[in-house]
């Protein structure tokens, strides 16, 4: 842990148990933590036969704290998944411990050493808002939203049928057992759903029977004689959930959708009538970071948890990251004062975002340079290597018509043929999304990139324009013409890049001068509010959901937000919390016009 860092919740006992430091209670029990969590919470929510004939089951969580109750959970469910099972669980921690603090915590039980090395190696950060976590051999996806209990809560979209409740005694930690949290506790349950705890204090007797749970006592572990199970009445019915998925589109959304499909047990079936990566996602390389925004609201958090689950996939891809690090350099007065404040924020990591001082960036950059900030978790990738891994089928067809009929939505081409019918469909197809989703604001941007070998690239860097290295060169640019959707090679659009990168590296600028470049030029599709639009789509019949309008974003934005769209599509929990889910809806521009009245 460096100097930097925050002080860590929890301290070490003399005989090497975890003890929280600022509620001074133990994370579990002494005499057996793992005895502890089977009795307590699997044994108490009915598991494993709840979870039996179950095509998805939805485990909640308060207190995260070391993981163990989630690795009793998934070695339990390992064991007696059924068929096709997914298992999802939602957890929440306030004050996260690191993964080398999980690790000695979670060392006493060697039974559990595979799955623990598992979770750790994808152990969540600091940063509030959800982190994704997964193990796609088992089914299961474990979601930790960092955060304040009931704002966590709130967000979710999801519904439980059993819930762990683990936080730090009622004495010692009374806002987490408020009668707030235990109604969205319920709120956010089934019907049917079981909670089992290891308390029996009579607030949370009381204010779970006050949320609508039955509560009864158990025979309690170890030293503590009883514990609670509590109970919501009715049957939890069985989601019957759409199981096929076609996505039309297969540039960096629509193979984001294919896999996020796939995670959770869907089949997904990708159409594009050209090419993979055939538009604005066919660059020898990618630039993958946020759009920084000192005003930290929704937009921002958007933009800062969509990066943080690019860059965490994008690490699990061999061969895919071409370099790490990027350095964004102020152009005005106003830029300082933005990267001071993104800097200072809870958003990203600690330490992940820092502010340099134009000597550091010109140390970095080999020419002088203006004040900065550099992201350590920025990438530079290679998409052709990324869509290959996540779209490695791809049908070779033109989807000119969707149309809801008795067997589920069909996919027509221009002489009305049907291609296929699926359960739902996810239109990722850039501009043309709007043809098979009308009722979307969507609007062109042209954007021509330049490229050209060069033995020894600039680290990536954004200043207006950017320049990033590629396999063997450096790509820079970008022009950014408005409602122009051709896609010709222009040599000028080639010396305006070049101006655009003397004004923010003019030694590589002088360097680059009078080479022979390469180029592409694709379409980037924007929306009023520069926000992309994932969800359902607009005054249309369920089943239909659209991914676009990222700009020139896609590789931060496309990961996680196709994650929400394929959870809507499949009956699943969301990773996004439902206030940025909010801000991404399609159908808010259609709402923003109803309140303005026209």
């Amino acid at each position: 842990m460096s100097a930097d860092d925050p002080p860590s919740p929890l301290t070490w006992t003399d005989d090497g148990q975890p003890r929280s430091r600022l509620y001074d209670d133990v994370y579990f029990s002494a005499e057996d933590g793992l005895a502890e969590a089977r009795a307590v919470f699997l044994e108490g929510c009915g598991l494993p036969e709840a979870w039996a004939g179950r095509s998805r089951f939805t485990v909640g969580e308060l207190g995260f704290g070391t993981g163990l109750n989630v690795l009793a959970l998934i070695e339990l469910w390992a064991r007696t998944r059924p068929p096709g099972g997914q298992l999802h669980i939602f957890s929440v921690e306030a004050h996260p411990i690191t993964a080398d603090e999980a690790r000695r915590a979670l060392a006493g039980w060697p039974e559990l050493s595979g799955l623990a090395d598992r979770l750790t190696a994808q152990w969540p950060g600091r940063a509030t808002g959800p982190h994704r976590i997964e193990f796609p051999d088992l089914g299961v996806i474990l979601d930790v939203t960092v955060g304040e209990v009931a704002e966590a809560l709130s967000g979710w979209s999801g519904r439980a049928d059993a819930w762990f409740l683990d936080g730090f005694a009622p004495a010692r930690n009374p806002a987490m057992w408020r009668d707030e949290v235990l109604s969205l506790v319920a709120a956010r349950s089934h019907a049917g759903a079981v909670a089992a705890t290891f308390t029996v204090a009579g607030q949370v007797r009381r204010g779970l029977a006050a949320a609508g749970f039955e509560v009864a006592r158990a025979p309690g572990f170890g030293r503590k004689r009883e514990r609670l199970t509590a109970r919501l009445p009715g049957e939890a019915p069985e989601p019957v959930a759409p199981r096929r998925v076609a996505i039309v589109g297969a540039g960096i959304g629509g193979a984001s959708a294919a896999r996020a499909v796939r995670a959770l047990g869907g089949e997904a079936v990708v159409f594009d009538a050209q090419a993979r990566g055939s538009g604005a996602s066919g660059n020898p390389a990618a630039l993958v970071t946020p759009r920084l925004d000192a005003g930290l609201a929704e937009p921002a958090q958007v933009f800062a948890q969509t990066f943080r689950r690019a860059v965490a996939l994008y690490e699990a891809e061999p061969g895919l990251i071409v370099s790490r690090g990027a350095l964004q350099l102020a152009v005005d007065h106003r830029d300082i004062a933005r990267f001071d404040k993104v800097a200072a924020s809870d958003l990203f990591e600690p330490g992940s975002v820092e502010r340099l001082t134009s000597d550091q960036t010109t140390a970095r950059l080999g020419e002088d340079a203006a004040e900065g900030l550099i992201l350590y978790d920025g990438l530079v990738i290679e998409p052709a290597v990324l869509l290959a891994a996540w779209t490695p089928q791809v049908r070779d067809a033109a989807v000119a018509r969707l149309e809801l009929a008795d067997d589920g939505w069909r996919l027509l081409d221009a002489q009305g043929e049907v291609l296929d019918t699926v359960d739902a469909v996810i239109v990722a197809a850039g501009l043309a999304t709007g043809e098979l989703a009308p009722g979307l604001p969507l609007s062109a941007v042209r954007g021509q990139a330049s490229f050209t070998t060069l033995d020894d690239p600039p680290p990536a860097v954004a200043f207006g324009g950017y320049a990033i290295p590629t396999r063997d060169g450096v790509l820079f640019g970008a022009t950014n013409d408005r409602d122009d959707t051709a896609r010709d090679l222009r040599a000028e659009d080639h010396e305006r890049n070049l101006g655009f990168l003397a004004q923010g590296l003019p030694m590589l600028a002088a360097r680059l001068g009078g080479r022979s470049l390469e180029g592409r030029a694709s379409i980037r599709v924007t929306t009023p509010d520069y926000l992309p639009v994932a969800g359902p789509a607009p005054k249309s019949p369920p089943g239909l959901f659209v991914l676009s309008g990222f700009g020139a974003r896609g590789f931060c934005l496309a990961p996680l937000l196709a994650e929400h769209v394929a959870a809507l599509a499949l009956g699943a929990p969301s990773p996004l919390p439902q206030p940025l889910a909010a801000f991404v809806d399609p159908a808010r521009f259609a709402r923003r016009a109803a309140r303005r009245g026209s």
